[in-house]
């Protein structure tokens, strides 16, 4: 049995990751914005003295949808100050930790392969500019504190997660979760089902619970790595569309496109060769088999509604 630290423990990543860390028999402790502040400096010392094997960090302020748009100079304070506080007290008072950190796919820049060796590359695309150089500073923060306290740490890069359980509280979801409630509601509620873009642009997903499996798996034997895991396949949203329209029941003909609202980037795939290399066959839940999980959460949930 471990002693595990989970910094943004109760998002949709966390609670999948918290589940399957008590299933596997570790001792967990679990931190959120509400009982732990990661941006005031000080606020993991003040926890009660524990001795951890390993510090999952997955807190980080931001939203789907056009958020990193409107909070550009907000993301980079709140994030910097989270990342920052986390490095340092891992660096100094949890040397023994292992500490492995989400990393985000808009680090890469658009105009090149989407492999581990270009995350520093490049320039990310505007739009989510800010949020994606934080990652990379958490990135370069945890690199630079391992060459020089002898630390180690694992970076995993995912694209787009899904699966059930995903948080309804408001925020903004991201398009694959976004595309169910909207098409959902078309069918139950008789909304009109309106996205944003012209449904040409690519996405890739990965089911929640395999992108979990797969980070479990690194932990033991890879150290001071980043390490992609995606799908490696990527799908049109007018094809996801179309797959969802056929489990719920809804004509994908009324569904609207706004080629007026933002889409962010057009396509953005990642490069899995290593992950598939270091986890052969992590990839286990089919596109169907998770969107059909998918849409039996938000109906029996009724998440839909919210």
């Amino acid at each position: 049995m471990s002693q595990v630290l989970v910094t943004g423990g109760t998002g949709f990543l966390g609670t999948h990751l918290c589940r399957k860390l008590r299933d596997q028999g570790h001792e967990l402790v679990v931190l959120n914005s509400r009982n732990c502040d990661l941006t005031k400096q000080g606020s993991l010392e003040a926890l009660q003295p524990r001795r951890y094997d390993l510090v999952f960090h997955l807190a980080a302020w931001t939203q789907a949808g056009d958020f990193c748009l409107h909070h550009p100079g907000e993301q980079w304070v709140i994030n910097q100050q989270i990342n920052t506080n986390v490095l340092a007290w891992w660096s100094a008072v949890q040397p023994q930790a292992k500490l492995v950190f989400i990393g985000t796919s808009c680090a890469y820049a658009p105009d090149a392969p989407l492999v581990e060796e270009n995350y520093m590359d490049g320039e990310p695309i505007d739009s989510l500019y800010t949020y994606a150089m934080t990652k990379r500073m958490l990135y370069q923060g945890a690199r630079a504190l391992a060459k020089q306290y002898d630390l180690r740490w694992l970076s995993v890069v995912p694209s787009t997660l899904y699966g059930p359980g995903y948080h309804t509280d408001g925020r903004q979801m991201h398009f694959i979760f976004d595309l169910v409630r909207k098409i959902i509601r078309g069918k139950e509620l008789g909304d009109p089902v309106v996205l944003w873009g012209d449904g040409h642009q690519k996405r890739e997903i990965v089911y929640v619970d395999d992108f979990v499996d797969a980070m479990l798996a690194l932990v033991p034997g890879v150290d001071n790595e980043l390490v992609n895991l995606g799908a490696g396949e990527e799908t049109s949203i007018r094809s996801f569309v179309d797959a969802i329209c056929e489990i719920v029941g809804y004509d994908p003909a009324r569904v609207q496109y706004d080629t007026a609202r933002y889409v962010g980037a057009r396509s953005k795939c990642l490069d899995v060769a290593k992950a598939q290399r270091l986890v052969p066959g992590y990839l286990k839940t089919s596109l169907a088999e998770g969107l059909d999980r998918t849409i039996a959460w938000f109906f029996q949930e009724q998440a839909y509604l919210r």
